[in-house]
């Protein structure tokens, strides 16, 4: 009697995975996609607009076809429509810039020995957390900017529906600004005070200067778990910052934003947040092995577990969002 055996091209497929992302990284470099968005359509045109070697290109083209991300035919290559939105520098949602962040060495580096972390279950503390005045946040306040519009834009618009015009607007780990940035250019009589440090606010205050909205975003520098927010605002913005502690830490920070804020006031959480099978949606099920390999604790939060980090913290009236990109937006507010 024959077994039928099963493939084994997943496991060789993930074997290699490396390699895609490596070549999605040179293609952004050459400017790949955007040459082929020119109409630079063959491997000698491209390389002629890359300065690269057309064996180089058409090699790498082709590599590009095999993962979805080209196609081709009789010897020219086509964009995909995920192409052509998201990595041609002709498309406003490019998103080639991320690239720069999520292949940095200090991000790869965290998988080097994933085994050990395993063991561990995380890293030791000096791992790439956000409570670390680390210049890779830098890195990632100038790269990731783009791929945050979608959920800025959702921040925004929920804010201006339930604050008031004039609302004062807490953004804790602000990055690039660019949710407060947009929270100010649909409110225009809010003020927002930025948080994060001293050289990740400076890329907030050029991008606040570009959007015009400098004289409205104000900046407080240091360790968020640490600095005074003070008091009164009504609104709070903890966006992409609980995944990297663990429950007890997210409730007592939560702890310390819900006192920063007037009675009904939002609080506006974003984050990956898994089912609780916590195996899909894929992406934000997946992003708590990148907390494993670089936190001491991290993860990716179910909407039930930080429902219940909201409500220990004093907040009520806890609804997850689902958002055009794989992060959910979860709202609550200060009880009267």
């Amino acid at each position: 009697m024959q077994t039928t055996m099963p493939s084994a091209d997943i496991v060789f497929d993930t074997l290699f995975a490396y390699q895609k992302s490596a070549g999605l990284k040179a293609a952004i470099d050459l400017e790949v996609f955007t040459a082929v968005d020119e109409g630079a359509t063959t491997a000698a045109a491209i390389a002629r607009r890359s300065g690269a070697s057309e064996r180089g290109l058409r090699i790498l083209c082709d590599f590009l076809c095999v993962q979805g991300l080209l196609k081709k035919s009789d010897g020219e290559y086509q964009l995909t429509a995920e192409s052509a939105a998201f990595l041609s520098k002709r498309s406003p949602a490019y998103l080639g810039t991320t690239a720069q962040f999520l292949l940095l060495p200090g991000i790869k580096n965290n998988f080097d020995d994933l085994t050990a972390a395993v063991r561990r279950g995380g890293v030791a503390p000096a791992g790439n957390t956000v409570a670390d005045e680390n210049p890779i946040w830098v890195e990632f306040a100038r790269a990731m900017a783009p791929m945050m519009m979608p959920p800025a834009i959702a921040i925004a618009d929920f804010l201006a529906a339930s604050a008031p015009p004039n609302a004062r607007v807490l953004d804790i780990a602000a990055g690039h600004g660019m949710f407060g940035i947009t929270v100010a250019q649909r409110m225009p009589g809010a003020r927002i005070l930025a948080v994060d440090w001293a050289p990740v606010l400076a890329v907030a205050s050029e991008n606040a200067r570009a959007a015009g909205v400098q004289d409205r975003h104000e900046t407080l520098p240091g360790d968020a778990f640490k600095v005074d927010f003070g008091s009164g605002f009504d609104a709070a913005l903890v966006t992409n910052f609980l995944h990297h502690f663990d429950p007890p830490t997210c409730t007592a920070f939560l702890k310390k934003v819900h006192a920063s804020l007037k009675p009904g006031g939002h609080i506006v959480v974003l984050e990956f947040v898994p089912n609780p099978d916590r195996v899909s949606p894929p992406i934000p099920a997946s992003f708590s092995l990148t907390m494993l390999a670089g936190t001491p604790a991290g993860d990716a939060y179910t909407l039930a577990e930080l429902q219940r980090q909201l409500e220990d913290a004093g907040f009520a009236a806890v609804v997850g969002h689902a958002l055009p990109v794989p992060e959910t937006m979860v709202v609550a507010h200060k009880r009267d």
